[in-house]
């Protein structure tokens, strides 16, 4: 006798899609780079729902998590193992952002004609609906199929009701929390299993500490779904996520906050941290994303590399203060860049600063001689480069539909790696072709020598890790045709997995090409590598390595005069004046409290 089908048995399939590449195949690698944030907090919750029994204590709810950027979704197999066991599942689209939108409906075809219902949820359906308050033609016409949507976050309960619809047959058309955010205390951590994270390079997890941004940059779609008031975990939250991954074997972790320097309770958490490793050695490896103000908090640095963050990501955005202006990121001023950047680098951390083109008082020489700027004058040891996106769920893509601008409306491309726009100072070839130049620009091999020499003379010990860096922020575009923020070890490809619309290959055509494609790529990867090894073995067996100095390693104070970033860059002249201003403010109010104080 079938012991499950007396039991109940229900299947929930978590799955984060992917999305095609420029050839219409999804983009899938035997190791992924990055890990899926809202695939472990889904995961996380769905646990949360089955040791709660909130099906009843006579159904097993079945959880899979499968993030598709390293692992084939193989939709035939998924159904018959839910069919097998009594036919009851759901499959969740988790966490879909715009250029994973066709990918993740073409996903849900045959669990719908399989009759298997399937939720969607992520950025790109809650940031619609939340800005243009309608749905557009995609979202309208996935609806036609029968998906349902999951607007908002999942904390809070919230899935406990999607659950026990979709048992009862009866799942939802719409799931809207978009005007109630959750509070993170407390809540179910964000958690994958051994088996999942190993599909990841280097083994890393990822959760998140807290959610919502003060700030009211254009672009973003953050504020705009998770909200401008802050939530955050508790220190005991973290806790209890680096011991669960410690169980398993996993140290090393990207959080997602997109601001940790903005968390209330970053020194607990960091404390705790410390405190772990020092009482019990649970040691963790961080990569965190901060702002370009994290070095005024005072102790903020220094408590962040002792708790074990190695790995920085700052969005510089640009260096012209005048797009910083237009794009409402008035937080950034390019008067503190260097100061933050050495503050960072009196410790062993490596630098990765995100930069992008395309905004309104770009051209294309204005964004090289910046560039070069960079590359002479800010202390960075990788920077990535993306174009200006109009992502759905943002003010600039609001303001565009609005005013009828033309986007390019296929969603695949929203993956700012593309162009999707047209621009006020550039032609669509000048802009594609210096999305291009930039990385060529900074990514010369004179150039790297240079952040390696710095790193050096730094006295860091981060040699791999920094030409590892270098190795994947210049070679993963040009070889792969992709974002390296959605790069990985191994690209994986299957003919019968092309977007739809797309003729499949003749197999011999195929695969003759995708293999000779790995086997070239492979040999021009360890050819990188191994240049950039010898570069560092060489300067690192320098006698005189600790002696090299340029102006990005001097501290501002001791050069600003002749700074290029201050004097020939659009507005830089009149940031350091309005910074002179302020300095100027501040002590005059210093002074005028002293007196009040002393007669």
């Amino acid at each position: 006798m079938n012991t499950s089908l007396e039991r109940g048995v229900f299947h929930l399939v978590l799955i984060k899609p992917s999305h095609y590449d420029d050839d219409g195949y999804p983009l899938q690698w035997f190791r992924s780079n990055l890990p899926s944030n809202s695939l472990a907090c889904v995961n996380g919750l769905a646990e949360d729902c089955r040791d709660r029994k909130v099906l009843g204590d006579d159904v097993e709810i079945r959880i899979t998590a499968q993030d598709e950027t390293n692992s084939r979704v193989r939709a035939a197999a998924i159904i018959r193992t839910i069919r097998r066991s009594g036919g009851k599942g759901m499959v969740a689209l988790v966490g879909v952002q715009s250029n994973q939108f066709p990918r993740a409906v073409d996903i849900a075809r045959p669990f719908l004609a399989a009759g298997i219902p399937v939720c969607l949820g992520g950025f790109h359906v809650s940031g619609t609906l939340e800005m243009l308050k309608k749905a557009t033609p995609e979202i309208e016409e996935a609806a036609a199929m029968g998906i349902s949507f999951f607007l908002g976050e999942a904390e809070d309960g919230r899935m406990d009701a999607v659950l026990r619809d979709a048992w009862a047959g009866k799942l939802q058309p719409q799931y809207d929390f978009l005007d109630n955010v959750p509070g993170l205390e407390g809540a179910p951590v964000p958690f994958l299993g051994s088996d999942e994270v190993a599909r990841t390079h280097g083994r890393s997890s990822s959760f998140d500490l807290g959610r919502g941004c003060p700030f009211r940059c254009s672009f973003c779609t953050i504020i705009n779904v998770q909200g401008r008031v802050s939530r955050y975990r508790t220190a005991d939250d973290l806790e209890k996520i680096v011991r669960a991954n410690h169980a398993i074997g996993i140290s090393n972790f990207f959080l997602t906050d997109d601001n940790l320097a903005r968390n209330k309770n970053w020194e607990m958490c960091f404390d705790r941290l410390i405190e772990l490793r020092q009482r019990e050695g649970i040691a963790v490896r961080l990569r965190v994303q901060v702002d370009v103000l994290c070095h005024l908090i005072p102790g903020f640095i220094d408590k962040a590399v002792a708790a074990g963050v190695d790995h920085i990501f700052i969005g510089l955005e640009n260096i012209n203060p005048d797009n910083l202006a237009a794009a409402k990121k008035n937080q950034n001023r390019i008067t503190g860049y260097r100061e933050m950047l050495l503050a960072w680098k009196k410790h062993p951390v490596v630098i990765v600063a995100g930069y992008i083109i395309g905004f309104p008082f770009d051209t294309r020489e204005s964004i090289l001689h910046d560039v070069e700027v960079i590359k002479r004058e800010l202390p960075i040891d990788s920077i990535y480069f993306t174009n200006l996106t109009p992502l759905p769920g943002s003010e600039d893509h609001r303001n565009m539909v609005r005013d009828g601008i033309w986007m390019d409306p296929d969603l695949n491309k929203y993956d700012l790696n593309h162009r999707v726009m047209h621009h006020g100072r550039m032609s669509d070839g000048e802009w594609d072709k210096v999305y291009d130049e930039v990385w060529e620009r900074y990514y010369t091999w004179e150039h790297m020598e240079t952040v390696l020499k710095r790193m050096t003379a730094f006295r860091s010990n981060k040699r791999l890790m920094t030409v590892y860096s270098l190795l994947f922020y210049r070679d993963y575009r040009r070889l792969y045709a992709c974002h390296p923020l959605e790069g990985g070890l191994l690209r994986i490809k299957h003919r019968t997995d092309r977007r739809p619309g797309m003729p499949l290959e003749n197999p011999v055509a195929f695969y003759a090409r995708y293999i000779a494609g790995e086997i070239m790529r492979a040999g021009q990867l360890a050819l990188t590598y191994w240049r950039l090894k010898r570069m560092m073995e060489r300067i690192w067996t320098d006698p005189k390595r600790f002696e090299y100095t340029d102006l990005a390693m001097t501290p501002p104070e001791q050069d600003s005069a002749g700074m290029a970033l201050y004097s020939e860059t659009r507005g830089g002249a009149e940031e350091v004046e309005q910074n002179r201003k302020r300095e100027a403010g501040r002590a005059a109010r210093s002074i005028a409290v002293v007196q009040q104080i002393v007669p």
